[in-house]
């Protein structure tokens, strides 16, 4: 029996004492003579200088709150502090990433089964300066040499539980972005309850919302593609790497330029980043701005703010999926509010959604084509200026950005406010932008009673810009036109109109300046005053007026008028007003291109009528400034009559199709443009 125990203790004490031995190595060991060896292994792998220049050590220990069998297991626990990892050659400065300190917990039993199991790393200080060049290359990038594809992948696998730190630091200068700037981030003094940033209603739609709170406040100041960016906000605690279901909270508030973006939110999946759900609240002095920064071409608008929910799927199978959901705001002095969707795909990204506004005002759509006032143009950052002596707006549609993005979005404007002398009751189109070609196919106003249909193609991918717009007014009832003049109110009369236009060139003026087509239009039952020409602003209108009729309100039984446009000239083919005491026609021309014009206006009286006007008027200058005056010529000299009002019969015919009276409306033109017909 001694025998027996004396073999079992032998062999007790062959396995014991080289496992004391070993747990003794372990403790004892100093661990900081290994730091030579691992900083240049560390160094040859990444191709970049590694150092570990404070302590490094390993101690065994159980962990606290453990359960079961876990809490008798001793776990290794590994530190080392002032840790160095340097930057590729190209790169300014030294040092790429630094750390005062890292501390690890290693999982040893599932290293049996050729797993690196770390449940829990901590940071200290750590500090990040990331660059990227113009060309592209990185300092985050790392050469690890070729990959050799015929070899076997390796039996082991990293599981990262939770990273945490204190306080760090990220700088980034990225020349590719023209970006450069600096995040710090800090701990809270304690924790914050995700439902106290973003209410109790909105943190109610978040699993497990009540479990989520902020736990590190970050600043950020810099620039971001080339605009001044300050912004602040707050970030979760641990991130939870292992688990995809558990969402990260979200908090920011942030200026870039002229624009501000504040969220609150979480990220799923934070390691993938997997999906984002925000409330959204964007402003700025215009919606063009936000192309710098996102990528989505938005027109330009006066100052703007919504809110509303952003939901987006960053690793959908058709590219990144962004869903602007039930946001409201303002444009101007316009509301605003739809659903708005915007995919990363291929072979262009593209923006989808539904506009609504309930009172838009009309002046709020001039930016849209450069028509706003140089004062406005400078509040929301445009940096051409209207001349002062040009009407038609020179500010140039930003061509070069029509091919970076397609586009369908309705909108509907369901009431418009113009001003209370001319109304225009409702819009609605459809935006349709294909691969630089940007087209509103249909664009509708309600205007006065009648509709103006329209189609406006813009093709901006050809230089210069081809355009052409097509528009048909139909039932403008001229009382409804003109509701403050009360002569027009017993009016029946109405406008209808064609226009087919085509240009080049990247603005308005451009557009007009180059335009070929024609403008028909037919005004029937009518009347005129100069009080009328008041109301319309027009002080060259109340000249003539003044001239042709004195302060009478005078009936208009027709108005009619073709126009031809070649190279931005505009010629009457033929213009004339019929009125109860006489006949007016209108010859001359109008230049776009110069925005100069040139008209003679003959009147020829009816009847005994004795007109104290003896010779034509005359409308010559610019839009701008336009002049009014009578002939030199005598009236008689030019051969007064009816017979200067012959007119071929094409330019005749070309109105008739608008000549369509309806219900108890007099068909005031049709005899007119027979009379006019007879007179070749």
């Amino acid at each position: 029996m001694t025998r027996v125990r004396r073999v079992v203790g032998i062999c007790l004490a062959l396995v014991l004492v080289p496992v004391a031995a070993l747990m003794l190595f372990v403790v004892l060991f100093d661990w900081n003579l290994l730091r030579p060896t691992i900083n240049t292994q560390v160094s040859e792998a990444l191709h970049r200088p590694f150092a570990i220049n404070g302590d490094l050590r390993l101690v065994w220990r159980r962990e606290e709150g453990e359960n079961g069998w876990h809490a008798w297991v001793p776990w290794p626990h590994l530190s080392a502090e002032q840790l160095v990892l340097g930057n590729p050659e190209w790169a300014e400065g030294e040092t790429f990433v630094s750390l005062d300190r890292v501390a690890l917990r290693l999982a040893p039993l599932p290293l049996l089964w050729k797993t690196v199991q770390i449940p829990y790393i901590e940071l200290g200080a750590p500090k990040a300066n990331l660059q990227r060049l113009a060309d592209g290359r990185a300092n985050w990038t790392f050469d690890l040499g070729d990959e050799n594809t015929d070899d076997a992948p390796s039996p082991w696998t990293l599981d990262i539980g939770s990273i945490a730190f204190d306080e760090g630091q990220i700088t980034l200068n990225d020349q590719s972005l023209n970006s450069a700037f600096e995040v710090q981030v800090t701990q809270l003094g304690a924790p914050l309850a995700f439902s106290d940033v973003v209410g109790k209603q909105r943190a109610e739609r978040v699993p497990a919302s009540e479990a989520l709170a902020y736990a590190f406040a970050w600043t950020a100041k810099g620039r971001y593609k080339g605009q001044p960016l300050n912004g602040n906000g707050k970030l979760g605690g641990l991130l939870a790497l292992h688990d995809a279901e558990v969402p990260f909270p979200l908090q920011a508030d942030i200026r870039a330029g002229a624009t501000r973006i504040v969220l609150a939110g979480t990220l799923t999946d934070p390691k993938n980043l997997g999906e984002l759900d925000l409330q959204l609240s964007l402003s700025g002095s215009s919606l063009g701005h936000l192309y710098g920064l996102t990528g989505v071409i938005l027109p330009e608008t006066p100052a703007y703010a919504t809110d509303g929910r952003l939901i987006a799927r960053l690793h959908d199978e058709g590219g990144a999926r962004f869903r602007y959901q039930g946001f409201s705001g303002r444009i101007g002095d316009s509301d605003i509010q739809g659903d708005l969707e915007f995919v990363a795909g291929e072979p262009r990204p593209k923006l989808s959604g539904t506009l609504v506004s309930n009172q838009l005002r009309f002046a709020d759509l001039a930016p849209l084509i450069g028509a706003d006032s140089n004062a406005e143009k400078k509040e929301r950052g445009a940096s051409s200026r209207q001349p002062a002596d040009r009407v038609l707006p020179v500010e140039e549609f930003q061509t070069d950005r029509w091919q970076a993005m397609d586009a369908d979005v309705r909108f509907t404007g369901k009431r418009i406010v113009h001003s209370e002398a001319l109304p225009i009751s409702d819009l609605s189109t459809r935006l349709l932008l294909d691969a630089g070609v940007l087209s509103l196919d249909p664009l509708r106003f309600g205007v006065a009673g009648g509709t103006l249909d329209s189609l406006i193609h813009l093709d901006g991918s050809r230089t210069p810009l081809q355009g052409r717009a097509r528009l048909n007014a139909r039932g403008f009832k001229l009382k409804q036109l003109f509701p403050t003049f009360e002569p027009m109110q017993t009016s029946l009369g109405e406008l209808n109109g064609d226009a087919d236009l085509r240009g080049q060139g990247n603005s308005v003026a451009a557009l007009l300046g180059t335009a070929n087509g024609d403008l028909k239009m037919v005004i029937n039952d009518g009347a005129v005053s100069r009080g009328l020409m008041e109301i319309a602003g027009l002080n060259v209108g109340n000249y003539l007026v003044n001239r042709l009729f004195g302060d009478e309100e005078v009936q208009i039984n027709c108005a009619l008028a073709d126009l031809g446009f070649k190279n931005g000239l505009m010629t009457t083919r033929l213009a004339v007003v019929d009125t109860e005491n006489a006949i007016i026609r209108v010859d001359g021309t109008a230049d776009f291109a110069k925005e100069r014009l040139d008209m003679d206006i003959t009147p020829a009286s009816k009847g005994l009528r004795i007109f104290s006007l003896r010779s034509p008027l005359y409308v010559q200058g610019s839009f701008k400034n336009p002049s009014a005056g009578v002939q030199v010529t005598p009236l008689a000299l030019r051969g007064a009559g009816m017979v200067l009002l012959g007119v071929t019969l094409a330019p005749a015919a070309g109105v008739l199709a608008l000549v369509a009276p309806s219900g108890d409306q007099p068909d005031q033109c049709g005899p007119l443009l027979k009379q006019l017909q007879g007179n070749r």
